[in-house]
């Protein structure tokens, strides 16, 4: 089979997803009857596919001239282009594998429903809409990927001129996919749905956090004590915050937050945040213990907490794990369950005091932050060499142009565009080079915040103002380019989730997957056979357990395979796992259900 045409089945199989999940909008009611709209959006669809199919023989002939002008340079003979046919072999056979399960998984698709049913769609419905985004994306991933690689092993200008069309013509393709699925997502009113079962979850966690953090009688309340003062920045500080309060809400503890003497304020936790409760806040108990196992605890009024590195027993509460009693409704609300999880507690944790309030809305005016908005995330300095790679702006701003390309697709045409990036970094140079080479983008950005990050002046109240803001318009961003390395833009992925009801694929990580630190492992369910094509990738049976190592964001993920004995790390297609949620047994909380959250 040639070149051309086992492209351009890959690309045929991509508009055949599209069409197929769309196709549940084709089907008539039960009683055979078809409405005025239904018949005049039956009509626009169909000319939508008549399109389509014209864009895919375009491609086709493209690819067959492509072919045609590798074989003429074959007939010339040389090294460079016997390397770039060798290339090209090795991609056509991956993408025809790649096709060949698309294929299979499609076909074994139930029948798709014409209605959701009143209390929204279900759970099934919207896990396999998110499957198919990721696949989407994934799929982009690994053709950027391979076709990038034949325009860089290709000397033939020609050559790299058409592999540079195909990849401007299939990122287009795969921009129109994602829309299709976003306009989806939110047709017969589920975007609605969204938002309220949303708001339903949030105020069921918080009554828990508030009735949990405000006992009736503090004397008597069982209390578990935390230390702020972890040696490392701010970042750290606050999901050792959120570890601690996980563990007291795993617990039914109280808990007690020591925070003088923090070495960024030495007032404390409050001179900037909301005190955790409003009744209770001294450690003062009948019995005092450390931490362990839950039979020598369970008698035990106050425990003091070590930090996560130092905890034995870890109880199963750790994260990634979410409560049992959530995880059918959040499992079908949210993308990454575990991400909305500590993004509600952080939102509990760092409720500002108003002092902070006032500053974070008259720093929002004074910059001029609006929408649509890219918040992009620099971490330079002590970063770069030791815990991260440096990554160049223009590697960043790749994807906010993506973002923007996508976004063009589904905003109001009649609107000029601004397209905006709030810059966060350490690195007060930063900004002046953006603004040099992408002076199409509007930049908005403290640079006084940037300079107060040094390392001279880091932990001091003007840097922790810095970078509560940064992370706090961060989170406001429409979509998150960063590093995952940073603890701070993590954070800042934790709380994003507070103002969406779905922002689990609102990013884009240049270096490593969501992890959070002391975790338990990040676990990845097989549903495809994989059979290793060379000694760095490993074997997948459906129902394999696979250790997460990271995503190489190129169509490939590493890990390691439970079954196999002895374990070895190695390489699988990203497609070929789905996210195993880890659930752990928790309090429900009764009692907070007649609550009534104090005012601030």
């Amino acid at each position: 089979m040639k070149t051309s045409t086992k492209l351009g089945l890959v690309l045929g199989s991509l508009w055949l997803c599209s069409l197929l999940y769309l196709g549940g909008n084709f089907f008539p009611p039960e009683d055979g009857t078809l409405t005025t709209q239904e018949l005049d959006h039956l009509t626009r669809e169909l000319h939508r596919i008549r399109r389509q199919n014209d864009d895919l023989r375009r491609h086709a002939a493209e690819l067959r001239d492509l072919v045609e002008l590798r074989d003429t340079h074959q007939n010339n003979g040389g090294d460079q282009v016997l390397q770039m046919q060798q290339k090209l072999e090795k991609a056509n056979k991956l993408l025809e594998k790649f096709k060949d399960n698309t294929d299979h998984n499609f076909q074994n698709l139930p029948a798709p429903q014409h209605q959701m049913c009143g209390d929204g769609p279900t759970r099934e419905h919207e896990v396999l809409r998110r499957k198919i985004d990721n696949g989407v994306t994934e799929m982009w991933y690994y053709v950027k990927a391979e076709l990038n690689k034949i325009k860089e092993f290709s000397s033939v200008d020609k050559v790299r001129e058409r592999v540079s069309e195909m990849l401007e013509d299939a990122g287009h393709h795969q921009r129109a996919i994602h829309t299709d699925l976003y306009n989806l997502s939110r047709i017969d009113g589920l975007d609605s749905w969204r938002e309220n079962e949303a708001k339903a979850l949030e105020q069921l966690v918080q009554k828990r956090f508030h009735y949990l953090q405000n006992p009736k009688d503090c004397s008597k309340a069982k209390k578990l004590v935390c230390y702020l003062n972890k040696g490392c920045g701010y970042g750290c500080q606050v999901h050792h915050v959120t570890y601690c309060f996980i563990v007291a809400y795993a617990t039914q503890r109280t808990l007690i937050l020591e925070s003088k003497g923090w070495r960024y304020a030495r007032e404390g936790w409050e001179k900037f945040f909301l005190p955790l409760s409003s009744t209770c806040k001294d450690r003062k108990g009948g019995s005092t213990g450390r931490w362990g196992a839950p039979d020598v605890i369970k008698d035990i009024q106050v425990v003091d907490l070590p930090i996560v590195d130092g905890l034995h027993p870890r109880p199963d509460s750790l994260p990634l794990a979410i409560p049992e009693d959530l995880f059918e409704r959040l499992t079908r609300l949210h993308g990454n369950p575990i991400v909305w999880w500590l993004g509600q507690i952080l939102r509990f944790l760092l409720r500002p005091q108003p002092e902070l309030e006032k500053d974070m809305k008259d720093t929002e005016e004074r910059l001029g932050f609006g929408h649509p908005i890219v918040g992009v995330h620099v971490r330079r300095t002590d970063k770069v060499g030791t815990e991260a790679a440096f990554h160049g702006i223009e590697e960043y701003m790749s994807h906010v142009e993506e973002y923007f390309q996508r976004y063009a697709m589904h905003a109001d045409p009649g609107k000029d565009l601004v397209k905006r990036v709030f810059l966060a970094t350490d690195d007060p140079g930063l900004l002046p080079e953006a603004q040099k080479k992408y002076p199409e983008y509007t930049f908005v950005s403290d640079n006084d915040i940037s300079k107060s990050a040094g390392l001279s002046s880091r932990y001091s109240e003007s840097s922790l103002r810095g970078i509560i803001l940064d992370i706090h318009f961060l989170s406001l961003s429409d979509y998150l380019v960063c590093t995952f390395s940073s603890q701070v833009c993590r954070v800042a992925y934790e709380i994003m989730q507070t103002h969406h009801p779905d922002a689990a694929a609102y990013y884009h990580s240049l270096d490593d997957v969501f992890y959070y630190g002391g975790q338990n492992e990040h676990q990845q369910i097989a549903i495809y056979e994989h059979k290793p094509r060379s000694s760095n990738e490993i074997e997948l049976k459906p129902g394999d357990v696979i250790g997460v190592a990271g995503n190489h964001w190129d169509g490939w993920s590493k890990g390691t395979n439970h079954r196999l004995k002895p374990r070895k790390a190695g390489l699988y297609p990203s497609y070929k796992v789905v996210e195993k949620v880890d659930i752990s047994k928790m309090p429900t909380y009764p009692g907070a259900d007649d609550f009534t959250i104090p005012s601030s």
